[in-house]
Order: C-alpha cells, then sequence, then structure tokens
C-alpha cells in the first residue's frame, strides 16, 4: 500500500500547485455555468481527444484557486496497486487536512474508469456533499451504465468530448484547408507531430488494447483489430455482421460483441436505417463510422483520397454531436437518403456529396419525403458550403 506521503506526491505531479497549466485550445463545448458540490461533471471521450487538457482548462474558466485543486491520473503506473476505492478517501482525506472543512475543494479524477468501485464510491460523496466537487473523465461510454447510472440518476452532468471539430481546426491553422483536415482529422497531438499516422496508428492499437480488449473475452487484439479495420474500410456503407465473421472466421455473436466494445471506447460508432418502428430499424443493416478521418486514413489500406466519404464521416460526427440521434434512410432501389437527424420532433434529412447535388440525390429526398412528409426542408452539403454547417 502507497504511504500517504507518496500519494502526496503523486497528486503534486499531477496538478497544478507551484505553475498554472498552459491554456491549449479553447473547446467549443457547452460547460455548466457553475460547478456543484452534490453534481458530478462526468467528461467522456475517445483517448487522446484533448480530457485531460479540457481538465487543466477548469481552473481558469471558474476561477478555481489552484491550490485548492487536487489532479490525479488514475493511469499512472505508481498507482497500479491501490487502484480501489480506498484510494479515493485517502485522496480526499489527504486534501481536508490542507483544506478545512467548509472550505471548497476540487477533485479532477482522469481516467476513473481504473478505480475499482468507484461508482458507488462517488455515489456516496454525492448523497452527503461536504464542498468538494468532483470532475472525472473516461474513456468508455458505459461509464454511467447498470446501477451506477440508476443511483446517480440527477446527480450528475455528463459531456462527451471528441477530437478537433473542423472549426476548431481552422482556429490553429487559419491557413489550412478542408482537404487538410479530413487527410489530418482531429486529434491534438497528431496535428504538430512529423509521423502523425504512425502516431495514429498507435492510438489505435492502445484504444484496443486498453479499452476494447478487457471488455471481451480475447485472448489477443489481433481478430478485434481486424474487425475494427473491416468497419473503418467500409465507412458508411452497410456492413453485416454475418459478413465480417465469414471474413474474420469468427461467430457472429463475437462480432457483435466486439463492435460494441469498439463503439463503447469512442472508436467506432454505428448509424441505424431510419424508422419510427423500432422492429423496422433493427430489422436493417447498420453503418459504422469511425470517430477520427485521419485515423481512418492512418489504419486502412484501401481508402486513398476518398474525401466525399471523409466529409460524409465529418457531417455524421457533428451531427452526433448535436442531435440526439442520426440514423441514414433508403428506398429499394429508390436512393439514399446520408442521414436523418433528430431532434425533438424535428427530422431533418442532410445529403453529403463533395462536388454537389446530383439526380440521384433529389430523387432520393423524393421518396423520402412521399414517406415522411412532416420532416423539414434538406440540408445538402458539399466542400464549397461545409464549414457554414461545420
Amino acid at each position: 500500500m502507497l504511504s500517504d506521503q507518496s500519494i502526496i506526491e503523486i497528486l503534486g505531479d499531477w496538478s497544478f500547485w507551484d505553475a498554472a497549466p498552459s491554456s491549449g485550445l479553447t473547446r467549443q463545448l457547452t460547460l455548466p455555468k457553475h460547478l456543484n458540490h452534490d453534481l458530478a461533471l462526468i467528461i467522456q471521450g475517445v483517448r487522446r481527444c484533448g480530457k485531460s487538457t479540457l481538465l487543466s482548462q477548469l481552473p481558469k474558466h471558474y476561477h478555481l484557486a489552484l491550490e485548492k485543486c487536487y489532479y490525479c491520473n488514475f493511469e499512472d503506473p505508481r498507482l497500479m496497486n491501490d487502484l480501489d476505492h480506498k484510494l479515493l478517501s485517502r485522496i480526499v482525506t489527504l486534501a481536508r487536512k490542507k483544506i478545512s472543512e467548509g472550505n471548497p475543494c476540487y477533485f479532477f479524477f482522469d481516467e476513473i474508469q481504473n478505480v475499482q468501485g468507484w461508482e458507488k464510491w462517488l455515489h456516496t460523496q454525492l448523497e452527503r456533499p461536504k464542498h468538494n466537487y468532483f470532475i472525472v473523465t473516461g474513456s468508455n461510454s458505459c461509464l454511467l451504465s447498470g446501477e451506477f447510472a440508476t443511483a446517480l440518476t440527477g446527480r450528475h452532468i455528463t459531456l462527451e468530448l471528441f477530437p478537433f471539430s473542423f472549426v476548431e481546426y481552422k482556429i490553429l491553422f487559419p491557413e489550412n484547408t478542408l482537404e487538410n483536415y479530413l487527410l489530418s482529422g482531429g486529434f491534438p497531438r497528431p496535428l504538430t507531430f512529423e509521423q502523425p499516422y504512425q502516431l495514429l496508428q498507435e492510438y489505435f492499437s492502445d484504444i484496443i488494447l486498453r479499452d476494447v480488449l478487457k471488455r471481451v473475452h480475447a485472448r489477443t487484439p489481433d481478430a478485434i483489430k481486424q474487425v475494427a479495420k473491416m468497419t473503418f474500410e467500409s465507412c458508411g456503407s452497410e456492413l453485416s455482421y454475418r459478413k465480417i465473421a465469414a471474413v474474420t472466421g469468427l461467430t457472429v455473436d463475437t462480432v457483435k460483441s466486439y463492435l460494441e466494445a469498439c463503439e463503447n471506447a469512442y472508436l467506432l460508432f454505428a448509424c441505424h436505417y431510419f424508422a419510427f418502428s423500432e422492429k423496422k430499424q433493427l430489422s436493417k443493416q447498420k453503418k459504422y463510422y469511425p470517430i477520427d478521418s485521419g485515423m481512418r486514413y492512418a489504419i486502412t489500406s484501401t481508402a486513398g483520397r476518398d474525401l466525399g466519404k471523409s466529409l460524409e464521416l465529418m457531417v455524421f460526427l457533428r451531427l452526433k454531436q448535436t442531435h440526439e440521434k442520426v440514423f441514414y434512410w433508403q428506398a429499394l432501389h429508390k436512393g439514399e437518403v446520408d442521414f436523418v437527424a433528430v431532434r425533438g420532433k424535428t427530422i431533418t434529412p442532410y445529403q453529403v456529396t463533395w462536388e454537389g447535388c446530383e439526380v440521384r440525390h433529389e430523387k432520393a429526398l423524393q421518396h423520402f419525403y412521399e414517406n415522411f412528409p412532416g420532416a423539414d426542408e434538406a440540408v445538402f452539403i458539399t466542400r464549397d458550403n461545409a464549414d457554414e454547417f461545420l
């Protein structure tokens, strides 16, 4: 067991008691107006998308005194033998020895999913708040699932962070074009690294090894990588579990579990068929989209410079962040609507094409409106107007 002094030293290494953190890019993310001691702020997102940097920016955003902010990254190898709820209690106790009860104390817990029992521990803290504020991050979309989600109903605010959007990218690189962004993607560090695709390949492997492998019954990550790579290569196309199973030699159930784990790790996302009937939705094959266009280029061998697919991916990711649900729609032999975005009772079809609208796009929309006459006016996105949309 770590000594109290060792824990203090680790906290000191991660916190900013001696020097303020560098500012970094301000993310286009709507943060709550205030931190609340009875509400946990939970930030979820794929590894290396900037969650830790965002944590370091929050004291300035909320005008917090740095000496009252305690940071800890639970992937620090020095903590590997103490990753349970007792460690969290010791951190709070040590902080309170310096900051008396009645004064606010802020705890920034990075990659909290590594700590066993953290869910019930945090639940207890929020049930009986003592001027302690908790901001936590995790690399898994199922961070709030099952019993914990039920226990924390009304006691948490959850935000999802993605790699840089095109708008954020243009702030950093105003001279660059949409094509530059689609080829590089939005993961922060590779944008300034001399071999960005090499780094993105490392990210891909790291996500599968750390966030996917441990959640499925697989001895090695090789088969998972093969399944994920197939979905990256088929970006925006229907892909059946049976087809993947036939190519990989896996069972259909195994393929399904691998893809669900990859989706939980924010490595890729499923896009369902649009229908008011859930049964009809589930009867159609899903499409899959990777987390980032740059990572897709780094991982696949067949992507080439198909910028139309990359633009489609970028639009999907943006809609996913701004709408409640995103679907695709198609009529048999009558064309396809790339996306149907739903917000409340509003249904909006989107057509995405690199060069411009074609007859097939108009025909598909005509059939769509025959089936859904109450839908909003369609939005067309091309290389020429993408920056206005995004």
